[in-house]
Order: C-alpha cells, then structure tokens, then sequence
C-alpha cells in the first residue's frame, strides 16, 4: 500500500496521542493538551497514512528560531540555524518496516530543502536503548555528532544529523 504523508489536522490528535504514548520510552510520554502545543511550535507536523483517515506514524519538527524549551533542540540550536529538527517521530506498532518512517522523514528533508536547510536533526536514545531507531536512522545517512544526558539524568541520547542532498 502507497504511504500518504499529510498535514496533522486536530482530528488526528487523538490517534497521534496513541501512538505517542504507546512508544514510550522511545519518546516522552504526552497528554492531550501538551501534544496539541507541540504541533503549534511545530514548523511540520505531519501524518502518514496507509489507509485514509488511519494515520500509522507521525512526525513533528522544528526550524530554527523556535520558542522550544526542549534540551535537544537547545544543543543543535546552539550549533547553528540550518537544521530541521525532528523532536519525535513515531511508527505504529506492527507497522514499523513498511516505509512508513523513511516517508515522514521525505517530509523533513522536504522541508529542510524548501529552505535551505544544512541537515536535518534529531535524537535517539542510547539509555534506555532503541537499537532499531538508531540503525534506522544510520540507513537514512544519520551520523552521531554526541551524546547528552537529559531529563534530569533519566535518559542518555544520541544526538544525530543527516546532511541534506
């Protein structure tokens, strides 16, 4: 089945909160009203869809200049301001492998491209760890620039980029 990528409309935020929530520790936990404010500071926040009106991933991201207290996006902001930063990006369970992922990340390449983005960053855990996120992403061209411990020691990230083609 073809992968749709839209644009996250509110209707999708109940199932985006599923999906959310379902990934953690993968990403951080999330209620209603926090996920809805994380689409408004979002730049992007897209759906995929393999059936229409059934999203099965989503991606939120970040431009550079953004009003985003997240720890991550401080220390690629600290770098520079050609980035787009992906702050979570979910598959649904059982959907993982079928290009679900590579199509949201199009998106933010799309993106970084419309705007002459550099690279495209983001984070991945290395405590807990998500092995299949990180060998994910190294398929994609991603490459460790650093590690950080955030949330007050509670997890250790990967910090990664890919460049921009």
């Amino acid at each position: 089945m073809p992968v749709v990528v839209r644009p996250l409309e509110a209707f999708d935020l109940p199932a985006v909160l599923a999906m959310n929530n379902a990934a953690v520790p993968a990403v951080p936990p999330a209620t209603l009203h926090e996920l809805g404010e994380l689409v408004t500071v979002a730049s992007l926040a897209v759906v995929a869809e393999t059936e229409p009106g059934h999203p099965t991933g989503f991606l939120l991201a970040m431009d550079p200049g953004v009003d985003y207290a997240s720890e991550n996006y401080r220390w690629f902001a600290a770098r520079g301001d050609s980035f787009v930063y992906v702050d979570r990006i979910v598959v649904a369970d059982g959907r993982r492998g079928g290009g679900i992922g590579r199509a949201l990340y199009d998106a933010a390449f799309a993106r970084a491209r419309e705007f002459g983005r550099a690279e495209v960053d983001c984070e991945v855990n290395v405590r807990p760890e998500n092995p299949a996120s990180l060998a994910f992403h190294a398929r994609l061209g991603f490459e460790k620039l650093g590690e950080q411990e955030t949330k007050g020691g509670a997890y250790r990230v990967a910090l990664l980029a890919a460049p921009v083609a």
